[in-house]
């Protein structure tokens, strides 16, 4: 009799720059405070990367594999979520692949923007479930801050950079992602949206890339749809909130998170709470509050752990996720990314003049 396989979490690690930008950085250059900022978001300070979002990934991967004690060669699958890619051809997860070593993998990105991990989540433990993979390396990274308006505050204050990433492998134990539910609220796409892509004039492109962040409609199309995901991963399972250990949402305000805590009846001290130290890096900030979340205890052996995300397209997702027995990782997985010497206002302040000279030309 064919044995049902689950998909296992076994590794899981993070990257995040060396350069933080603080609420008090930002107020040198920008109309805003720390009281600002903290009282709207929760955010206290971010980082901002000096390498590509591939070179973040890597380095998450790296971390990942080693706290599971995998040999890249043995990956059949690597997925990068990001929205920030290097390049539009080839992709992010090709130059991880080359990275590591990962010879025998296939490699593809998704992006569904701050969904995009657990979309990647999503459909790798899909894939080994059916039997179609047995070793699968997924990843969320961003580089936000070479996107970003720094001339906005409402959405400059907002994002970070930084990538995380988790191995997962085939199990006869039951473990990993037991039920999950994505969707796509298509009709308010634009509420997020980042013009820029092959959809701008690239002879009269003047440096900016315009972002839209209709911060309220955003809110309130999230809880919405995290509410009605959440909901539906507990009718599947028919598990109830009496059996949540851990809520670890997506870090993108501090008030859904509280939402989000409120509804699921987690209390305080087990929802996993990171946007002060990163804001929100995207597709990264499930992966890096996972591994977070293991490495100060709040993931014990067995948890029962609920995750929601909500990203622009607009992309929504819950899951349940039962972690397995081990919240150690067999080699150390602390690898980090190396500075430049330059700080975050550094690699910050050109930005902002240029994007403030490309506003002034746009305007006269």
């Amino acid at each position: 009799m064919k044995t049902e396989k689950y998909a296992e979490i076994t590794g899981w690690g993070k990257c995040v720059p060396p350069a933080i930008m603080t609420n008090e950085d930002l107020a040198t250059f920008l109309d805003t405070s720390d009281e600002w900022i903290r009282s709207r978001t929760g955010i206290g300070e971010r980082r901002i990367s000096h390498v590509g979002t591939s070179e973040l990934a890597t380095v998450a991967a790296r971390n990942a594999l080693a706290a599971a004690d995998l040999d890249p060669r043995d990956l059949d699958l690597i997925i990068v979520g990001t929205c920030t890619a290097d390049e539009i051809i080839p992709n992010v997860a090709s130059k991880v692949q080359k990275n590591i070593g990962a010879t025998g993998a296939a490699a593809f990105d998704t992006n569904a923007a701050c969904s995009s991990f657990f979309y990647a989540m999503h459909f790798a433990t899909a894939g080994i479930r059916t039997g179609m993979h047995k070793n699968v390396l997924i990843i969320g990274a961003e580089r936000l801050s070479r996107v970003l308006d720094w001339t906005k505050r409402e959405s400059a204050v907002l994002f970070g950079d930084g990538a995380g990433a988790m191995v997962l492998q085939a199990s006869d134990e039951e473990s990993g992602l037991l039920s999950s539910k994505i969707s796509c609220d298509s009709d308010a796409r634009d509420v997020l949206a980042l013009d820029f892509g092959l959809s701008f004039d690239r002879f009269n492109f003047d440096g900016l890339m315009p972002f839209n962040f209709e911060g309220q409609e955003i809110f309130k199309r999230a809880v919405k749809g995290m509410s009605a995901a959440v909901e539906h991963v507990f009718a599947e399972t028919g598990l109830t909130m009496n059996d949540v250990d851990a809520l670890i949402p997506h870090q993108a305000n501090k008030r859904l998170i509280d939402f989000l805590a409120k509804m699921c009846k987690v209390p305080e001290g087990k929802t996993m709470l990171n946007i002060q130290k990163y804001g929100n890096t995207s597709s990264a900030t499930l992966p890096i509050a996972f591994t977070e979340a293991i490495e100060t205890g709040l993931v014990k052996p067995g948890d029962t752990i609920v995750s929601a995300v909500f990203g622009g397209g607009l992309t929504c997702g819950a899951g349940i996720i039962k972690w397995g027995k081990r919240v150690t990782p067999l080699k150390d997985n602390q690898m980090t990314l190396p500075g430049n010497g330059q700080s975050a206002l550094d690699l910050v302040l050109p930005l902002h003049k240029g994007a403030t000279e490309a506003w002034a030309k746009r305007e006269s």
